[in-house]
């Protein structure tokens, strides 16, 4: 892959991370947080047993071994093969098994089968991670100056690539234990969150206009966060927080699974075929709603936001209440004034927060704040995830990263309480199926103008 391609399908510049503009403050920088974010990955892991590390509960999760050792892969195949004159592969057989969709990086094992994979072993491919990491810390110990330009935006890629994996990490482990009854525990709640009484569900009118949409270019962005682009957003309401899981239950009650009124034609077909009657890991225990969460088995806090709800349910929430999902374009413009703070994986949480707590009468009216935009649950939009006006894939395996995936799915937008902090952008774009429900997706409504 050229040094222009790489620049292209990571759109870095040298401002991110604040990176000094001599060669041996940039790579120490770049080395530190490398460190950084590696060790995370690995203090997730802290309490799993190698049994934990292996299961694949579903297609979509992956064993935690082989999150470990992609994400190996990654600095490996774009990193050291590239810039390590006579680097070898300790064992060449890695890049089959733990390629994930890099059709250019060669072939991959199939993706529903990774649970079938023993060995490696969990140790081993905590050595292997070991081993890349000593090498990626000799390269950036030495760096040759020549290459720096190109090394530094293929590196910063594959920290976030990997802070990306922390999040599916968390969320397939999440999985993972709920299929088990014992209900185990993933970590004990670092502290107390108690219920909250939460003021009633307000909205924010948006005036019209034209606003800029995208990554603007400064710093760190993924391809498909861009071209900024200028947008018509019409005049529109956004809800000053997520929807709880309190008032999604007056959605069940209100017997919203069982009407077809609410609910896309492919969203019917698939709630009578899964069987659904409420968020996944839910269940009634005499008469009370409880729900597996990665502290162990808990009722339902209903000052929560709801989460773990398909594009389909969130959809047929919103027409049950009078309202719709937001656009992208609408989340984004609200966004704008939001500071990008809230309950993200750095609290080790690993679960939604109550909602905002409730406020005099007399201020009520008086609060235009947006609460929860960042953190807690990605919040599903009506927008199809499709390419900005004059996007182009870049050449080369990491022009596969985002651009393959532009076909029958809709983004969402916040981060979530499995997503890091550092890691998550105003323009950031998630997206998934309209099916799938294993992340920590949450609902936010939107009106057109009165």
């Amino acid at each position: 892959m050229s040094p222009a391609s790489a620049e292209a399908a990571t759109r870095t510049v040298a401002a991110d991370d604040a990176l000094s503009s001599t060669t041996p403050d940039r790579f120490e920088r770049l080395r530190d947080r490398f460190h950084q974010i590696r060790k995370f990955t690995n203090a997730l892991c802290i309490g799993l047993e190698p049994e934990d590390c292996v299961v694949q509960s579903m297609p979509d999760v992956s064993p935690t071994k082989w999150h470990l050792a992609h994400t190996t892969w990654f600095f490996e195949t774009f990193i050291l093969k590239k810039f390590v004159p006579g680097y070898r592969a300790e064992v060449p057989e890695y890049a089959y098994l733990f390629n994930s969709y890099y059709n250019a990086a060669g072939d991959m094992h199939r993706r529903d089968l990774r649970g079938l994979i023993s060995r490696p072993t969990v140790s081993e491919a905590q050595r292997y991670r070991a081993s890349v990491d000593s090498h990626i810390d000799d390269l950036l110990s030495n760096p040759d100056e020549s290459l720096v330009d190109e090394i530094e935006p293929i590196l910063v890629l594959g920290i976030h690539h990997e802070q990306q994996h922390q999040e599916l990490l968390i969320t397939d482990i999440k999985h993972v234990l709920a299929q088990n009854p014992l209900y185990p525990v993933f970590r004990q709640r670092n502290r107390d969150v108690a219920a909250k009484k939460i003021t009633p569900i307000r909205s924010i009118d948006f005036e019209e206009t034209v606003t800029a949409i995208g990554h603007d270019g400064d710093g760190f962005a993924y391809d498909n966060e861009g071209p900024r682009h200028q947008a018509l957003v019409p005049a529109f309401s956004l809800a000053t927080r997520p929807v709880t899981n309190g008032e999604y239950i007056a959605f069940i009650e209100d017997n919203g699974y069982d009407r077809p009124e609410f609910w896309l034609s492919l969203g019917w077909m698939t709630v009578n075929e899964q069987r659904w009657n409420a968020p996944l890991y839910w269940t009634k225990r005499d008469g009370a709603w409880w729900n597996f969460t990665l502290s162990g088995l808990r009722r339902v806090d209903q000052s929560e936001p709801v989460t773990h709800v398909s594009y389909f349910e969130a959809d047929a929430y919103a027409n049950w209440a009078g309202a719709r999902l937001t656009t992208e374009f609408e989340w984004e413009r609200a966004a704008l004034t939001c500071p990008i703070e809230g309950n993200f994986v750095e609290t080790e949480l690993f679960h939604p927060v109550a909602a905002v707590s409730a406020v005099s009468a007399d201020k009520l009216g008086k609060d235009q704040r947006l609460h929860q935009m960042f953190g807690d649950v990605w919040e599903w939009t009506r927008s199809a995830y499709s390419p900005y006006p004059g996007y182009r894939t870049a050449p080369g395996a990491l022009g596969e990263y985002n651009g393959k995936f532009m076909c029958n799915q809709y983004v969402l937008r916040g981060g979530s309480c499995a997503t890091s902090r550092i890691h998550i952008r105003r323009t950031y774009r998630n997206f998934f199926q309209p099916e799938k429900r294993w992340q920590f997706t949450g609902i936010r409504l939107a009106r057109d103008a009165q």
